[in-house]
């Protein structure tokens, strides 16, 4: 009986300790933009007044319509590796912080990546084909999305 307990206790924390490291600058997803408007071809930095949480993180809309749009299926709306930079994570296996403002939406899914000091890993991304290159995450993605 001792064992079974101490199996179920070890089961059951380690349930509980495996959440997924989102990039959450400036304490919200995107850096505060409105994960709804990326699906419309729009970066827009949301508003503390339309905002919510889910997964244990804080997300801004632009609008109450976004908002109730997120809430609907938030699901669909998540950032792809976490909302850290596609192309690091496929590239280097490394979680590296993003410019809200460098995004694609491909195949119905949210992927954001760095863009600065003369590096535009979208332009990368999409140089060095795109296709195997978000299969590369998705594997990467497996490995490091628990570790802190």
């Amino acid at each position: 009986m001792k064992h079974f307990v101490l199996l179920l206790f070890l089961v059951v924390s380690h349930s509980f300790s495996q959440t997924i490291d989102y990039n959450t600058k400036k304490g919200f997803i995107a850096n505060g933009y409105d994960v709804v408007a990326y699906f419309n071809n729009q970066a827009i930095e949301g508003n503390k007044e339309f905002s919510t949480e889910f997964d244990g993180v804080k997300y801004k809309f632009s609008s109450q319509e976004n908002l109730t749009t997120f809430i609907e299926n938030p699901k669909k709306y998540i950032p792809q590796y976490g909302g850290y930079c596609a192309y690091a994570i496929a590239a280097k296996s490394e979680k590296v912080s993003t410019n809200p403002e460098t995004f694609e939406i491909k195949d119905g899914k949210l992927y954001l990546f760095y863009n600065a000091w003369g590096t535009n890993t979208l332009e990368l991304w999409e140089k060095e084909n795109s296709d195997s290159l978000q299969k590369q995450a998705d594997k990467n993605w497996e490995h490091i999305k628990n570790k802190k």
